[in-house]
């Protein structure tokens, strides 16, 4: 082991410490305060652990976990874009691909070429396991936003519509969950919310 791939290892994993940092509007289920990205991307890998028995698609579950752990790490440069605000949509992906470069290009070559790969995978979610990892990333925060009597679906107001459209990954990975979800749904976005924008 050479003594630059071992610096090049530890400056990104100090790097990655700096996901503490980045709050998301989520809230913690006691609803004390925000949860930071770190914490949601330790829950999502739990999640998945628990629910992996519910998806749809036979999964290489390693490859997934990996995929779980590297995704929002982007977020370090990028920052968490809420899932409703339309604007800051429009801009992730191009401030996530610059993140990328920078954040896999602190690794060794052939480490920030696989980090780098799962993460493209995730966001183009065209594989089983891709798609069952996205779906474990909405279904978490709907679980908090039931545990805070609705959460940030009742501080931002978004409409029943563009929840179910932000929940379609578990519908299609995580069918027999699907029910939960849109209970959880009707229970804290009433249907006249069909006319109001989204925060």
């Amino acid at each position: 082991m050479s003594d630059d791939r071992l610096s090049r290892e530890t400056a990104f994993l100090t790097e990655a410490d700096k996901l503490k940092l980045v709050f998301r509007r989520t809230l913690l289920t006691d609803g004390s305060r925000r949860e930071n990205t770190a914490e949601h991307s330790w829950h999502i890998i739990l999640t998945a652990m628990v629910l992996r028995d519910y998806a749809a698609e036979a999964l290489d579950f390693e490859h997934t976990v990996e995929m779980l752990t590297v995704h929002d790490l982007v977020e370090i440069d990028a920052e968490d874009t809420f899932a409703y605000d339309v604007e800051g949509n429009q801009t992730r992906p191009e401030r996530e691909r610059r993140a990328a470069d920078r954040l896999f290009g602190l690794l060794p070559q052939a480490t920030g070429a696989r980090f780098r790969a799962l993460w493209e995978e995730f966001e183009a979610g065209e594989t089983a396991e891709s798609r069952f990892a996205n779906a474990v990333d909405r279904f978490q925060p709907l679980l908090q936003n039931l545990a805070t009597e609705g959460g940030t679906w009742r501080i931002y107001r978004p409409t029943r519509a563009q929840v179910l459209r932000r929940m379609e990954p578990v519908r299609t990975a995580l069918p027999a969950l699907w029910p939960f979800v849109c209970e959880a749904i009707e229970r804290f976005i009433p249907a006249e919310s069909e006319n109001r924008s989204g925060a």
